[in-house]
């Protein structure tokens, strides 16, 4: 068991979600099966094939996509490898340099810091 901070913009969500679909009390699991017991590897797939055709979700998104784009998008805000690590609770830094995808936008993000930097002196090169 671990604490992971989430943004305080998913509270209310978070918040419904405990109180409709977790098991109840502080030890209770996050996620259950449909009789509310601890969810099985062996019956998960039916569970969540379930639940994505519930929402209207593709048959291309797998679960383990959302725990990918969670991480991705974390280290898209900053986390470090190291940070990475601990949210997701890996012991390597080669899990968790799986989520650090270079995207253009983070392409021009850095770009646009490096300029900044230069543009304010802060670039620690002497010309």
């Amino acid at each position: 068991m671990r604490s992971v901070s989430f943004p305080a913009e998913l509270l209310d969500a978070v918040t419904h979600h405990l109180e409709h679909f977790a098991a109840p009390g502080r030890d209770g699991h996050v996620f259950v099966g449909p009789q509310s017991g601890q969810l099985r590897r062996s019956n998960f797939r039916d569970d969540w094939v379930k639940a994505r055709k519930a929402a209207g979700v593709t048959a291309e998104l797998h679960f383990h996509d959302l725990r990918h784009t969670g991480n991705t998008l974390a280290s898209t805000a900053g986390a470090s490898t190291r940070e990475l690590m601990t949210r997701m609770g890996h012991s390597s830094s080669r899990a968790a340099l799986i989520y650090q995808h270079m995207t253009s936008d983070r392409d021009r993000a850095i770009a646009d810091r490096l300029g900044a930097m230069i543009r304010d002196g802060g670039g620690g090169a002497s010309g």
